[in-house]
């Protein structure tokens, strides 16, 4: 680790050594696509689902929430019955994914000072191999966490200590950027600086309680990182 590579700032406690991004919601803008997809999905197979059950399945792992949707469809033919309609409209929602707002501009101002970055995502290699590539961004970090890499998802820390082991950095000295209420939970967890960047829930008192600090978007991060 080079000087160059670490910051401090008077916001957070330990300088940072590294950065590790969710993705979804926070990287890249799908959140809002899977959500239309589930719910239009739902209703058109006669089970529609309230808002509040959505929000509770967000940040959660799949096998977990595979679990969570079968009991409210109400077994296993059902479920199966939404999968097949929902993948096909969640793909078509996806093809043209974007950037989230500040993305670029947080990336190049922490690869001007060599700052070590990762990703440590819920969703799996394929995908999320294939969003990041999509938005022109996957080169810029030196490891990627799905879910395939892990045996615990979020909210345990597992996702989080993997990249930073990958980064070879303590993870006291990562900062830690979720949107989801699990992977602030997860990244605390790990013992990082946990910043949260809310996209479709927003931060209870509870969650801000394990935040270091709640931005409006990444150029709020960058502001606050390097002001």
């Amino acid at each position: 680790m080079t000087r160059s590579a670490m910051l401090a700032t008077t916001a957070l406690p330990r300088p940072i050594h590294a950065v590790v991004f969710d993705m979804d919601g926070l990287l890249i803008d799908t959140e809002r696509h899977v959500k239309l997809a589930t719910l239009e999905t739902a209703a058109a197979i006669g089970r529609p689902m309230p808002e509040e059950f959505y929000a509770g399945i967000i940040g959660t792992p799949w096998t977990e929430t595979v679990t969570l949707l079968r009991d409210f469809f109400g077994g296993e033919d059902n479920l199966r019955a939404f999968m097949t309609a929902f993948e096909p409209r969640v793909t078509d929602l996806l093809a043209d994914v974007e950037l989230m707002t500040g993305v670029v501009d947080l990336l190049d101002t922490l690869d001007q000072i060599g700052m070590p970055l990762a990703v440590a995502t819920s969703t799996g290699r394929l995908k999320a191999d294939q969003h990041l590539r999509h938005v022109g961004i996957h080169h810029r970090f030196r490891t990627i966490v799905t879910r395939d890499d892990v045996t615990r998802g979020k909210p345990h820390p597992e996702p989080y200590l993997t990249a930073a082991a990958r980064l070879g950095v303590d993870p006291a000295h990562c900062l830690a950027l979720e949107d989801s209420h699990n992977g602030i939970r997860a990244a605390h967890a790990a013992g990082m600086m946990a910043v949260m960047v809310p996209d479709m829930l927003p931060a209870t008192a509870e969650i801000s309680a394990l935040c270091h600090y709640v931005a409006d978007d990444l150029h709020g991060v960058r502001r606050l990182i390097c002001p």
